[in-house]
């Protein structure tokens, strides 16, 4: 394997999720019972994660109530309204929420974030997605989830519009001449006049261009389809991936489809996810993991696999390995990627049930590492020097605790080997991650220099 030699510095996200990533965080005696919906919660996360320096915090989303509320948390604020309590208590990390395509409208999305990249001051962030599942169509007046290539086809229109509405204002519409009593020139805001399959959107925005011309546009899909969007506009990809070698081969395949897209690879930062939990010594981490995965109620998780399977659960038993005779990837219709990592984790490791149960606990499929602080540094370092990464979506598996580990001893060991800043440099989110601001297409009158529109989807259940 080739060593990477130009030592960029590392990005770091926190992903935040209520008291943590591990499926039984929430039974630990420390953990706070209202952590969903607990907003003084989200800001002393907000505050330690810029006490790290991190470039940005994110928070997930769904248009439908996952799991069983009787089994752990369930309820969650919407994100975009949290992410602006946040803004209030920080000046400069990141601020990155999800929201779906398949079940807002363009103009209230593309309001909604130009408002909170204004309230931040140029820190808003959006990771697109598509819905998958049933049980969401029915939150919306559907029988079932549209077909996955249709939900691509949709984001890719509704991301379209939304770009479009963002730059209906011009960098200097607004002129606020109290003299002549002119507050924004006439022909400096525009109609988009959209007419698309999906939408059609007049416009303009009735929200001036923000900071950042558009927030930072993230995804996280790695089904076909999804690499593709990534590739051709992805501003930031998160990732699952659990061995180095997966890691190298997504990053090269995202990175070699933007060249086919002739974009320069590096307008890409590729973020897997890592769950660490962290110890004074690799025996005392791995013994917390094992405690978190002795809290995890069997019964209640055979149901969620089975759903993701696509099988009823009474198929699954927990002390044999997965049945031979399941639903292929093509047969599956919402978050393919996601399903073909689980069940070629359960394949090559030959777990049993009971025991991918216990994998998938701490982050969903996402990799888990239990060590020391050093350890995890080094782990984080392999995959970057390897060419499996960009940086890392970190997702400790407790909250608070699992971030203030990692800020207070992972951070600074990747500070002294060089790795990541021991300042902040930018006030924006595309300042942190190394991106231009984008130029505006409407108007000719903008900063040449702006790099490539990002554009991001994904698909989440």
């Amino acid at each position: 394997m080739t060593r990477r030699t130009d030592r960029k510095p590392l990005h770091l996200n926190a992903f935040l999720m209520s008291v943590g990533h591990h499926e039984a965080a929430w039974r630990l005696p420390q953990s706070p019972a209202a952590g969903g919906t607990g907003v003084e919660h989200y800001k002393n996360l907000a505050r330690i994660a810029e006490r790290g320096l991190l470039d940005s915090l994110f928070l997930a989303d769904s248009p439908v109530l996952m799991g069983d509320p009787g089994r752990r948390p369930a309820g969650k604020l919407e994100p975009t309204v949290l992410l602006t309590a946040l803004a209030a208590v920080t000046s400069r990390i990141g601020l990155i929420a999800t929201a779906s395509t398949s079940y807002n409208e363009p103009y209230n999305l593309a309001r909604r974030f130009a408002s909170v990249d204004h309230v931040s001051g140029g820190r808003a962030g959006w990771n697109i997605v598509t819905t998958a599942g049933a049980d969401a169509a029915r939150n919306f007046g559907l029988d079932d989830t549209p077909l996955h290539r249709d939900r691509y086809l949709r984001a890719a229109e509704f991301v379209d519009v939304a770009t479009k509405l963002w730059d209906s204002w011009a960098d200097d519409a607004v002129i606020a001449d109290k003299e002549l009593g002119v507050h924004a020139g006439p022909d400096r805001v525009r109609r988009i006049e959209h007419r698309g399959t999906y939408f059609r959107v007049d416009g303009p925005l009735n929200v001036e261009r923000s900071p950042q011309g558009y927030p930072l546009l993230v995804q996280a899909g790695s089904s076909h389809d999804g690499k593709d969007f990534a590739a051709r506009y992805a501003e930031a990809v998160f990732t699952a991936q659990q061995t180095l070698d997966e890691g190298i081969a997504f990053y090269k395949d995202v990175k070699q489809r933007a060249l086919g897209f002739g974009r320069d690879p590096e307008g890409i930062k590729i973020l897997p996810g890592i769950v660490p939990v962290i110890g004074d010594t690799e025996a005392e981490a791995r013994e917390l993991d094992a405690e978190l995965d002795r809290l995890i109620r069997p019964e209640y998780a055979k149901r969620q696999l089975a759903d993701r399977l696509r099988l009823h659960p009474d198929e699954l038993d927990l002390d044999r390995e997965l049945p031979l005779d399941i639903p292929t990837e093509d047969e599956i219709e919402g978050a393919k990627s996601r399903y073909t990592l689980v069940v070629e984790l359960a394949r090559r490791e030959h777990l049993t049930v009971r025991q991918l149960i216990g994998r998938l606990g701490g982050g969903r499929g996402h990799r888990t590492f239990a060590g020391t602080a050093e350890q995890v540094a080094d782990t984080i370092e392999h995959w970057y020097e390897q060419g499996a990464a960009d940086g890392f979506n970190i997702m400790p598996a407790v909250l608070p605790s699992g971030l203030e580990l990692f800020v207070d001893r992972v951070v600074p060991i990747l500070q002294q080997r060089g790795l990541f800043r021991t300042e902040y440099t930018g006030s924006t989110l595309r300042e942190h991650y190394g991106l231009p601001r984008p130029a505006n297409r409407i108007f000719e009158t903008v900063d040449t220099s702006a790099g490539h529109l990002g554009i991001a989807l994904t698909e989440v259940r």
